[in-house]
């Protein structure tokens, strides 16, 4: 069985849901944290060609219990800062 990398979000997985996180790209593992309400992913994955990008949002998807491609990225394709929707 795999090693959960983060909180059980499945109870947050309803449609329309928006999900606000902050990234780290780069880092020592995969990994999804909630500190204060405030979720942080962090990625092995460079931030070059959306390669972050994608690896935020499977590791999202995982935490949710829904399918990746569920997940669209509306707001932050270049930040650190990052709003995905579930639809």
């Amino acid at each position: 069985m795999a090693r959960p990398r983060g909180p059980d979000l499945s109870a947050r997985a309803l449609p329309g849901a928006e999900f606000a996180l902050r990234v780290t790209p780069r880092a020592g593992r995969n990994a999804l944290t909630e500190e204060d309400g405030q979720l942080r992913a962090q990625v092995t994955a460079v931030p070059e060609d959306g390669r972050a990008n994608r690896a935020v949002q499977a590791l999202l998807a995982e935490a949710l219990g829904v399918a990746r491609t569920r997940l669209s990225l509306i707001r932050g394709a270049t930040s650190r800062d990052k709003l995905f929707r579930l639809d």
